[in-house]
């Protein structure tokens, strides 16, 4: 497994906007549908452990190619081709016609994945050309919910439907021929041409004024938190946890809602809500953050 699959921060962001503030329909439904795709993602990681040990696995590509960004949920790199994966966790039953994908009881259009695949396909030749390889890309979307039905799809679509999923791997696991060099070569610039930065929309209808604040339990995610010496305790589940590691969550989630604002002492002691604990605060920043600046100016990183 070459590149794994890491938590979309724009989910961590929403979860912590859950317990701080009431959300807009549009909000929640944007967290619906990240934690969907997050969850199916992670079910087709699932299918394609056991080939991790002879195959490279590439998870959340953010690539560029001719100045256009796509990304690319995972690709398998085998000795005969690169099988590149749309995957889709849609839930229920949908019709297609006329090119196009419909919710079967509203009869409401989505969004084509197959179009969403042809695009990401051909941006992916492209940049592999670009590299100095000719390598077949085998293209493919990926529904993993047991409970999703397509109907009137034709044949020659590059589907893998949730019924196939088990015979598709053990397909390949048959099939697969030896990886080389130059696929681990072509792994490594993949990697290298990765982007780093955040691919998300930052959501923007939220000021720190209008959040609760406090400490969120690591368990149940509330904020009735209770300070005991070194420790703190959750109120509504009873987990406890040392309030150094508490900080340092909170210190992280601040970052996450607010990378524009400088951390400082006073910031985190107002963020954290626990009374009397600034120098403990202070003392936990010290030891795990670099100090700029002096006196009013300073901040830490």
């Amino acid at each position: 497994m070459y590149k794994k699959r890491k938590k979309p921060p724009e989910l961590a962001l929403l979860k912590s906007l859950n317990s701080r503030m009431e959300l807009s329909d549009e909000m929640k439904l944007r967290d619906y549908n990240h934690k969907k795709g997050w969850e199916g993602e992670r079910r087709f990681d699932d299918y394609l452990r056991n080939l991790a040990q002879n195959s490279i696995i590439l998870n959340d590509l953010l690539l560029q190619s001719n100045q256009t960004t796509f990304q690319i949920d995972s690709l398998l790199i085998e000795g005969e081709a690169l099988h590149l994966y749309e995957i889709k966790n849609y839930e229920g039953d949908f019709y297609y016609e006329n090119d196009r994908f419909y919710k079967k009881n509203n009869k409401v259009e989505i969004n084509n994945p197959i179009t969403q695949l042809k695009r990401t396909d051909s941006l992916l030749r492209q940049l592999i050309h670009q590299l100095g390889y000719s390598i077949p890309i085998v293209p493919h979307v990926v529904f993993v919910n047991q409970k999703f039905t397509l109907y009137q799809a034709p044949l020659h679509l590059p589907i893998i439907y949730p019924t196939q999923l088990n015979r598709y791997v053990k397909s390949l696991e048959m099939n697969r021929t030896q990886v080389k060099k130059q696929h681990t070569t072509l792994a490594e610039k993949l990697i290298a041409l990765h982007m780093n930065e955040s691919s998300y929309r930052r959501i923007s209808s939220y000021t720190y004024d209008e959040l609760k604040k406090g400490i969120l339990c690591d368990k149940c995610n509330s904020l009735i938190i209770s300070a005991e010496r070194s420790m703190i305790k959750c109120d509504a589940c009873g987990y406890t946890e040392s309030l150094d590691k508490a900080v340092l969550r909170s210190v992280e989630e601040f970052k996450l809602l607010f990378p524009e604002r400088k951390i400082t002492t006073k910031e985190i002691y107002d963020w954290c809500l626990i009374s009397g604990e600034m120098r403990r605060i202070k003392r936990i920043l010290d030891k795990h953050y670099r100090l700029i600046g002096v006196h009013q100016w300073a901040y830490y990183e």
